[in-house]
């Protein structure tokens, strides 16, 4: 449990600088889009924090968390609607592509580690921190999906719209259920 509390301390420090990141560049370039990933990126951090401080009630942290990710699907689905209506995204550099894939198929990864390892666990903490890396993890992989589409050539402006409406609201349901998860989990009752 010590190695995944510290993994936990060093995402939380990656989810921080990323959402730094994402309000700063969104203020530059006034995207809506990197704002709202911004403020979910904000929230998650917050919420992961939340756990890694609880030492007492995991129960009440277990139940915050899964109704912290429900809510964080908001403005998940803000960044779905901009993404298909609005913002179709900036054409990056294949090197930042490059860094951006690792970092998303990293997360996912790690997240798949930690289920593997804590799949027979009873930890109420194991557990919640297992869900935000799965919502931290496939975020990650919609905001790679969306770069990839405007970044490289030979895709129509109609099957980005497909693309991005399809994988986020996949996305979305999924950190919904993540958060269900957490708040309808009889081991926690």
């Amino acid at each position: 449990m010590d190695s995944t509390l510290k993994f936990a301390l060093a995402s939380l420090v990656f989810n921080i600088a990323f959402a730094t990141y994402h309000f700063v560049i969104g203020l530059v370039t006034r995207s809506w889009w990197l704002l709202t990933i911004g403020s979910y990126y904000l929230v998650l951090s917050i919420v992961r924090f939340a756990v890694l401080r609880s030492k007492s009630n995991e129960r009440f942290t277990t139940k915050f968390t899964g109704w912290m990710l429900i809510l964080l699907t908001v403005p998940l689905s803000g960044t779905v609607i901009l993404s298909v209506v609005r913002d179709r995204g900036l054409k990056l550099h294949m090197i930042v592509m490059i860094a951006m894939a690792a970092y998303a198929f990293t997360k996912i990864t790690l997240a798949t580690i930690q289920l593997i390892k804590a799949r027979r666990s009873t930890s109420a903490t194991l557990i919640t921190l297992r869900n935000i890396s799965f919502a931290d993890g496939f975020v990650s992989i919609f905001a790679l999906q969306r770069s990839m589409l405007v970044s490289f050539e030979g895709i129509s402006e109609t099957e980005i719209v497909i693309m991005n409406a399809s994988l986020g609201s996949a996305v979305c349901v999924v950190v919904f259920l993540l958060g269900l998860n957490l708040v309808k989990n009889k081991k926690f009752i």
